[in-house]
This record gives structure tokens, C-alpha cells and sequence, in this order.
């Protein structure tokens, strides 16, 4: 891996981390984070969907180290981060990312949520609690996801850096 990408898997780490305590969503016992979702589309267009995964889990293990979240970050956050980086990689389109976070997250993270909340948290949740707040959270982070990405499109220095990654059609 180059030191490139591992220099901006380290910044978009050190951005997810820092930017978790200033918005959130609250659902519960989890803690939604539409800038984790944002990362999330950038990382799986930039970088593609192993180390946007890795991304993610960085950014909940910090996130939990540092009291600002939950066990429920981890499969949100990865299951978003692999579907944003694999349909982009399959579709070229930078709203493949953007469908892959809401579907990983929203939806499939959040139905993954509900045992690790009943058995680890104690929670008593029903099977669609957090698909609503986990939804609403990243459709908001992956449509910022898709603004960056097209403006850093627009910029050619920025251009230049995505390359091939570049989408068919912005």
C-alpha cells in the first residue's frame, strides 16, 4: 500500500474521529453519525471497499475508546463502508457509492444492530428500530459524500489525484 493512501485513510480516520462529537443523530443506544457516513462514500470511491472498511472500523474503535460511541458504530459503519466502495467499483457512478452506504448502513447495518444492541447493551429494541435513525443518518453523510466528491471533480488539482477513479458521467 502506498504511502498515499495510507496518508488519507489516516486523515479521513483523524476527520470521522473528530467530527463525531460535533453532529449526531441520537437513536437510543446508538449514536448516529452522518459524517462517518460521508467518509464512508468518499473512502469506497478514493480508496475502494477493503480500506474503506478499515476506515470505518477505525473510526468506531476510536469512537469507543474515547466514550463519543457505540458498539453499534462497527457493523453500520462497515457494512455502509464495503457497499459504497464495491458498487462504485462495479458501476463507476459516484451514486452507486452513495446507494451502497444508505443500503449497507440504513438498512442492513441497522437490522444487524438489533442482537448486538439486545445481547451487548441490554437493550430491548424491535427489529426495525434503528432502521429509521441509521437511514435518515446516512442518507444526510452520503449525500455530503457525493457533494464532495463532485467538487473535488470540478477541481483539477483534486481531479488529477482521483485519476481513473473518476466517474463516467459527474
Amino acid at each position: 500500500m502506498s504511502v498515499q493512501k495510507l496518508t488519507v485513510m489516516a486523515m479521513l480516520v483523524a476527520i470521522g474521529t473528530i467530527c463525531s462529537h460535533l453532529f449526531w443523530i441520537p437513536a437510543g443506544v446508538a449514536k448516529a453519525f452522518p459524517v462517518q457516513h460521508a467518509i464512508n462514500v468518499m473512502a469506497g470511491v478514493t480508496l475502494g471497499p477493503i480500506p474503506a472498511v478499515t476506515i470505518a472500523f477505525s473510526i468506531g474503535l476510536l469512537r469507543n475508546l474515547f466514550g463519543i460511541g457505540s458498539l453499534l458504530a462497527f457493523p453500520g459503519g462497515m457494512i455502509g463502508a464495503f457497499l459504497a466502495g464495491y458498487l462504485y467499483k462495479k458501476g463507476r457512478k459516484y451514486t452507486y457509492a452513495v446507494i451502497g452506504e444508505w443500503v449497507g448502513t440504513g438498512i442492513l447495518g441497522a437490522l444487524i444492530a438489533v442482537p448486538i444492541a439486545t445481547i451487548f447493551l441490554g437493550s430491548k429494541t424491535g427489529a426495525f428500530f434503528f432502521i429509521i435513525p441509521f437511514l435518515v443518518s446516512s442518507i444526510v453523510g452520503g449525500v455530503i459524500g457525493l457533494v464532495v466528491l463532485r467538487v473535488l471533480h470540478k477541481n483539477a488539482a483534486a481531479k488529477n489525484w482521483l485519476g481513473s477513479k473518476e466517474e463516467k458521467s459527474a
